[in-house]
């Protein structure tokens, strides 16, 4: 955030994806339920979705939020709990994607040990690759994490079982 602006030339966005056609998906080996009736179950039949639960997403990024109530304004505080309600009732009535709940497990672990550029990282894919599902929450998600990485080191150790010795590779 703090580097000087690039003089103007071709912009430096390695990580962009490749244009992507407008419209759905075609059908792939990346949707393994062919048929849209068996959409309901589908999470419940794959074993390692069964570990992702909405809690343990919510959970921290609720206790994230509580740590910033001490210090962000509260009109902020109560906008990211409610995109976090909005986020926990997706998950609960099987609105978002098995790639959404899993990045979503990540960005909060990644969170948890304060490794705030892979979060945002985590973040950013999220909106390029599945921003319908995403948008209405994931703003919340965004500030969040922005307003935990600015809280003073010692607000959020608590939450945090990252060794004092470590840093940032």
């Amino acid at each position: 955030a703090g580097a000087p602006p690039d003089p103007p030339r071709a912009p430096s966005v390695p990580a962009a994806p490749p244009p992507r056609a407008l419209g759905p998906h075609p059908p792939g080996p990346a949707s393994p339920a062919p048929r849209a009736g068996s959409a309901g179950t589908s999470a419940a039949d794959c074993p390692e979705e069964r570990g992702l639960s909405a809690d343990a997403v919510l959970a921290p990024l609720k206790e994230a939020l509580d740590a910033c109530r001490a210090r962000v304004q509260k009109q902020v505080c109560d906008d990211i709990g409610r995109r976090l309600t909005l986020l926990g009732d997706a998950w609960a009535q099987g609105k978002l994607s098995a790639p959404v709940r899993k990045r979503m497990t990540l960005l909060v672990q990644e969170l948890q040990q304060q490794h705030w550029d892979a979060a945002d990282e985590i973040h950013r894919s999220l909106m390029v690759d599945h921003v319908n599902e995403v948008s209405q929450w994931l703003v919340g998600v965004k500030r969040l994490i922005a307003e935990t990485r600015s809280l003073p080191a010692a607000e959020t150790e608590g939450s945090s079982e990252a060794d004092p010795g470590q840093e940032d590779p």
